[in-house]
């Protein structure tokens, strides 16, 4: 059996404490704006564009990040009764990339909407 003296083991000991860094660093992960766009195209579909779309559907763009994330978390893990099939969608996520997410639309301003210009609107003649 090998044995090590108290001050051989200090850096072993740090080496094994310093494996669990990469799974810390994992739970602040960043992702690029181009990962975030792949990600929201998902919801898309549903919210519209940029989160936008409101309806029978809800808009999604310009809630409180911590609002967004809350209900996100709580279609994944089974906690919101009241959905159809958003429970479905957030399991293809992780709480990371759900947090990124909502804060990716709670950043989006209702009020800077391009296609609401008049100047965009169709014309009736």
């Amino acid at each position: 059996m090998i044995r090590l003296s108290g001050m051989a083991a200090l850096p072993l000991v740090g080496l094994l404490l310093s494996a669990g860094l990469p799974q810390a660093a994992m739970a602040e992960a960043t992702f690029s704006q181009a990962q975030l766009e792949v990600m929201a195209g998902s919801c898309a579909n549903c919210h519209g564009t940029d989160g936008r779309l409101a309806g029978i559907v809800p808009a999604i763009a310009g809630r409180p990040a911590a609002a967004l994330e809350s209900r996100l978390l709580a279609f994944k893990h089974g906690q919101a009764t009241d959905t159809t099939i958003m429970d479905r969608i957030a399991k293809g996520f992780t709480d990371e990339e759900l947090g990124a997410l909502a804060r990716h639309f709670a950043a989006i301003d209702l009020r800077d909407d391009d296609a609401t210009d008049a100047e965009d609107q169709p014309t009736q003649e």
